[in-house]
């Protein structure tokens, strides 16, 4: 493809802005490492909410979404649709925690939580876990997206990719080596609306184009069950016809998104207890208000608003290009772009992407790198280190980082795969990680088993047994929450001075009674029935959000009206029970 000067013109502009963004804040990111990894924690709910959606926004995310419509029409999207239930678990249960705990990073709270060599041991343990093993593979994956894009705009030999990719990453670790999170917060504010206006600019020019003629011309070039927003059960009246075209799941696999996958599994961006760097915002917000706040606008964006200009282009890409090969169908968003966009707009959709792709390896980086100094670094190889020794080091660590996420960005073949490895590998943590906030009985053992376990069952369910998803999930979750409970009971308990400290900072609720009769405090109402019912709500207002906006897409105006009577219901009794209780 040919750019013309416009379109250079605006990737240049947009180049610049941002590295002159990372240059503004070098010298606030170089006083500590707080205020390299955190911020100063002082970023207000719409500055922290928006980085985490333009964090979860990647270059691989369009082309992901149109992989699954083309598979299974809308209705495929629940692949990841039915995180939304873990994440607004998250937002009510332990947003509040996590900006209380005063730590730098999530496993920074290994040692605050749990006591002795175990607890030491699995804090450099995912340190090394999540900071660089699944951090490369996330990286790598997004790096992946971008080269299929790269390959089809520029033609570049595909041999030729990891040099390019090389280029972006090392302008991305500049500026996010420089001006610590602050500046990748700032970056991701202004990178999030770029990506976000242009996705929504390409879907109305390829639905409004001659070849789709609008929303009625879509929907009468493909099968009524394409749009169809929630999968059909085998044992649907559907016509097989029609079931290809609709995500057609069992009562297991049903059971599996909606009562097992959003607590269980466990993968960066969608903890069932907050963290990665999920909690890394919530950690740099103001106050525990704005960390509720921040955590609650990632949800309904994330899940109700962003997703349909992807949608629709993906399902203009199963009319335009129905010849694309299976393991290319994700290529149609690309395509899409390529075909139809004049001079000026080729340059605003490559900004997209690249803003979408920076915004995403920025956070990465710094979220990877924070695990590297702050839990092995500091913590076991240099504990005397300074503040700026510990800033420069954290430089070094993004640059060292980065390569080696390039050398495993060539061992990532779909974007499916990596998402179900992730998903799957996670299976049986997401209990533990919920629990060591409610009962006081969870020690570092139990996390270790419910971290381990997953691998060893993934290993033998897949290579074994071959066994398919959700039956696979249902064996792993099971194994590793008799194994992780196992472990609890015939272990010692977390010492009790570090029991004792971790209650009088968090003041969790559930199953503390143990600890705290040894601590002179006050009991105090207990909110867990206004927490759940704040989480039902968030459900229906995420959800009513997501199917509300494509009931008016698809000129539903009965289906539109009521799902946004529900949004309205939901939105006041979230206000009310936020302000009549003593959540915020």
């Amino acid at each position: 493809m040919e750019l013309q000067i416009l379109d250079w013109l605006i990737i240049v502009l947009f180049l610049v802005l941002i590295l002159g963004i990372g240059l503004t804040y070098t010298k606030q990111a170089g006083k500590n490492i707080e205020s390299f990894f955190l911020g100063g924690r002082n970023l207000p709910w719409w500055i922290a909410g928006t980085s985490m959606v333009a964090t979860t926004f990647a270059a691989d995310t369009p082309l992901l979404i149109t992989e699954l419509v083309a598979k299974n029409g809308v209705s495929g999207n629940w692949l990841w649709w039915n995180g939304l239930i873990g994440g607004m678990l998250a937002t009510f249960f332990f947003a509040k925690f996590w900006r209380k705990a005063n730590i730098i990073t999530d496993v920074e709270l290994t040692e605050l939580r749990y006591s002795g060599k175990p607890a030491a041991f699995l804090r450099g343990f995912k340190a090394v876990y999540l900071g660089i093993f699944m951090n490369a593979v996330i990286i790598a994956w997004v790096n992946v997206a971008l080269g299929a894009l790269l390959h089809i705009f520029f033609n570049i030999p595909e041999e030729q990719l990891i040099f390019y990719l090389a280029g972006a990453m090392f302008l991305v670790m500049i500026y996010s080596s420089l001006s610590g999170l602050l500046g990748i917060a700032i970056t991701d504010f202004i990178q999030f609306i770029v990506a976000m206006t242009g996705c929504i600019v390409l879907a109305f020019v390829v639905v409004g184009s001659e070849q789709i003629g609008g929303i009625a011309g879509l929907q009468e070039k493909l099968p009524a069950a394409t749009f169809d927003f929630f999968p059909a059960l085998e044992f649907s009246t559907q016509s097989l016809a029609e079931t290809t075209q609709v995500l057609s799941i069992g009562f297991a696999t049903f059971l599996a998104f909606v009562a097992v996958q959003w607590w269980a599994s466990w993968y960066p961006g969608a903890e069932p207890g907050g963290g990665g760097y999920v909690a890394q915002r919530m950690m740099s917000a103001k106050n525990e208000d704005h960390a509720i706040k921040a955590t609650l606008f990632f949800q309904i964006a994330h899940y109700a608003l962003r997703p349909w200009p992807w949608i629709l282009v993906g399902l203009c890409a199963l009319v335009l290009y129905p010849d694309l090969p299976e393991a290319d169908k994700k290529l149609g968003y690309a395509l899409a772009m390529k075909e139809f966009l004049p001079t000026g707009l080729k340059g605003l959709l490559l900004v997209a992407f690249f803003a979408a792709y920076m915004s995403t390896i920025s956070t990465q980086l710094n979220w990877g790198t924070s695990y590297i100094v702050n839990d092995l670094y500091s913590r076991f190889i240099r504990p005397e280190a300074t503040q700026k020794q510990l800033v420069l080091a954290s430089r070094i660590s993004t640059f060292l980082l980065m390569l080696v996420a390039l050398i495993v960005t060539s061992q990532i073949q779909t974007l499916e795969s990596a998402f179900k490895f992730m998903i799957e590998c996670g299976a049986g943590l997401g209990a533990v990680l919920i629990l060591r906030w409610y009962w006081w009985r969870i020690n570092a053992w139990s996390e270790i088993v419910a971290t381990v376990a997953p691998f060893v069952v993934f290993t033998i369910t897949k290579f074994y047994l071959e066994l398919a998803f959700p039956y696979s999930l249902f064996v792993t979750v099971g194994f590793t929450t008799v194994a992780w409970l196992i472990a609890t009971l015939v272990t010692q308990p977390t010492d009790l001075q570090v029991l004792k400290k971790f209650y009088s900072r968090i003041q969790p609720e559930g199953f503390w009674q143990p600890v705290a009769k040894h601590l002179d405090v006050s009991a105090k109402k207990s909110n867990l029935p206004q927490l759940f019912a704040c989480w039902l709500l968030g459900i229906g207002l995420g959800y009513a959000g997501l199917f509300g906006l494509g009931a008016l897409i698809f000129a539903d105006w009965q289906g539109a009206m009521i799902y946004g009577v529900v949004i309205i219901v939901c939105a006041l009794g979230i206000n009310w029970l936020l302000k009549r209780t003593e959540l915020l």
